[in-house]
């Protein structure tokens, strides 16, 4: 099969179908987010008033907690494969943003510190086809591009003000909110998939393929947020954090790219049981 070199606009409806198709993809990646937290507040309020050890406190600070979090990532896509991908494809970079989940284990190491273990999941899948190229049966040319980064970390968290405080020798009362500030660093585990059907533009020939890369590689990070006191075990913590990754290496699919830039943003709302 070859490619009809011929360009496109809104006449033959290429235009609007793919801006149609990105408002689709956009919409249910926001219903994805708003279901994980409606998830968490419906969790919340079907935990029972016995998760309280007390009448409003705790016999005994706490030692640490676990975490569940839920929310939306937006990937940097910085890097010269997702330009080239936004450039010949109908993409952008808002088709590298999506669902963000995690998992937090925190031990308590001073009155206004945490140590944690995170390991996170962030995920989107993107349908595209070729701006203003269609083949000989005046049929768009159509891929899928995926992105999957799963960070693995270990962090500091420090309190900017008390999470809670004892009365007497067992009573700790925890604070109705308290915000924190941290760092954290470790690998992130990473996949870069174009699959469909591609133009070879030396030849003008369209065949089927799939081009993969995966690893992993060093990561950092910073994040903020704050826990919202519901009892004594439970809290909301709202969390934003930035990552920074911009030293993965893509494999032989895609020689002579530049290194994957995985940097971006992730907001979540989570559900801490302290511990």
């Amino acid at each position: 099969m070859r490619v009809d070199m011929r360009r496109t606009g809104p006449a033959a409806g290429v235009a609007l179908s793919g801006g149609a198709t990105r408002s689709v993809r956009h919409r249910r990646r926001a219903l994805v987010a708003m279901s994980a937290l409606v998830a968490l507040v419906g969790l919340v309020a079907a935990t029972p008033a016995l998760a309280q050890s007390g009448d409003g406190y705790l016999f005994g600070a706490p030692k640490g907690s676990v975490t569940l979090r839920g929310g939306f990532a937006q990937a940097r896509a910085s890097s010269d494969v997702f330009q080239e991908a936004t450039q010949q494809l109908t993409l952008s970079k808002r088709d590298f943003a999506g669902f963000s989940g995690g998992l937090e284990a925190a031990a308590r190491v001073g009155p206004n510190l945490d140590l944690s273990l995170d390991v996170g999941y962030m995920s989107t899948s993107a349908p595209s086809h070729y701006r203003g190229l269609v083949d000989l049966q005046n049929q768009e040319i159509e891929q899928t591009t995926s992105l999957r980064r799963v960070p693995m970390t270990i962090n500091a968290k420090v309190y900017l003000a008390p999470p809670g405080r004892s009365v007497g020798r067992f009573a700790w009362i925890p604070s109705t909110l308290a915000p924190y500030v941290g760092v954290g660093g470790g690998v992130m585990a990473y996949r870069f998939a174009e699959e469909g059907d591609f133009v070879d533009l030396s030849t003008n020939a369209v065949r089927p393929d799939r081009f993969v890369s995966d690893g992993t590689t060093p990561m950092a990070q910073v994040m903020a947020g704050a826990d919202y006191t519901l009892s004594p075990r439970l809290a909301i913590t709202g969390d934003a954090r930035y990552l920074l990754v911009k030293g993965a290496t893509l494999g032989r699919d895609f020689s002579g790219y530049q290194p994957l830039d995985l940097s971006g943003v992730a907001l979540s709302l989570g559900l801490t049981v302290r511990l």
